[in-house]
């Protein structure tokens, strides 16, 4: 009873003290300070996650495995050392221009809309499906299908705006991107249905593997370029259906096979759609690092296709 006494009379004095002088210095000290020890407490966290995930220290110095070269990756990059080209092409916005002079505009999907005020979104021009996410995270969408709650939309993606997604992640591609509102067209397949999404992982201009994942995310088949169900997994217990091998293939195949030219490793995602492939996105460091390859010997397989020397 005393705590919740405590926890009301704070949250009170928050609400009296909120937009005051006094707030917003602590505020100010607050962002100042956590700019200051943005690398370190950054590293730790990086490090502390490897750690929790696969039950041992982080081999920095000397990394082989696909997950040590993730996080390698990941640490390197926070302290600093990440190339500028790799936040142009997380940014799904700036990347379009990218993959237009590399593969081509016919493999974009069609762009609605993009800004950054979000009561400029023109509802009343666009049509009754599209797609709303914003250019600088990850896993963040709003699919419009027909009637929609106009200031809900404006709420949802005016929150989006306001953050910087690397203090979620730490992920430091992410820092820094200019927040925009991406809206594009809605793909379907004949049927309605959504996509699948080909995750095409790539290691300088050679494509590796192919994983799929649906909309809802509960798959997670791995395939060669053959099309042969690979005994693979990086997520524990999530279903890995054999499938049909998808049209074009090999058009994805050789995309993605441009598109990774030069990166020691990047997922280079498609969706295929009425026989038509288009290009989805560039990631660089899958899910933040949290996956882990079942059997474990992949994850040295993976690695030794992994040049660090073009990370740099």
């Amino acid at each position: 009873m005393k705590q919740l006494v405590q926890l009301t009379w704070i949250t009170a004095l928050r609400a009296k003290l909120r937009d005051t002088w006094l707030h917003n210095l602590v505020v100010h000290y607050r962002d100042i300070r956590r700019r200051v020890m943005r690398r370190s407490e950054g590293e730790a966290l990086l490090l502390r996650r490897y750690a929790r995930i696969h039950g041992k220290p982080l081999n920095l110095t000397n990394p082989q495995t696909f997950t040590e070269k993730l996080f390698w990756r990941m640490v390197t990059w926070n302290r600093g050392a990440m190339p500028s080209r790799f936040r142009q092409l997380t940014d799904k916005y700036a990347v379009r221009a990218h993959v237009a002079r590399t593969i081509g505009r016919e493999y974009l999907i069609k762009l609605l809309w993009n800004g950054d005020d979000p009561r400029a979104i023109p509802f009343d021009r666009l049509p009754t499906e599209y797609v709303i996410k914003p250019n600088h995270s990850s896993g963040e969408v709003i699919i419009v299908r027909g009637k929609t709650n106009r200031e809900d939309i404006i709420r949802r993606v005016s929150g989006w705006l306001a953050k910087d997604y690397y203090w979620q992640t730490r992920e430091y591609q992410y820092y820094g991107i200019p927040p925009r509102i991406v809206i594009e067209e809605y793909l379907t397949n004949e049927d309605g249905s959504p996509p699948l999404d080909y995750k095409v992982y790539s290691f300088n201009g050679v494509p590796e593997l192919i994983l799929v994942r649906n909309h809802t995310h509960d798959i997670s088949p791995f395939f060669d370029k053959g099309w042969n169900l690979l005994d693979l997994s990086c997520e524990e217990g999530t279903p890995r259906p054999s499938m049909p091998e998808p049209t074009r293939l090999n058009e994805m195949l050789a995309l993605a096979s441009r598109l990774s030219v030069g990166f020691g490793f990047v997922r280079v995602d498609f969706y295929n759609v009425l026989r038509c492939v288009y290009f989805g996105e560039l990631t660089f460091t899958p899910a933040g690092g949290i996956l882990k390859f079942s059997p474990d010997n992949w994850d040295l397989k993976l690695g030794e296709k992994w040049d660090l020397r073009l990370d740099r």
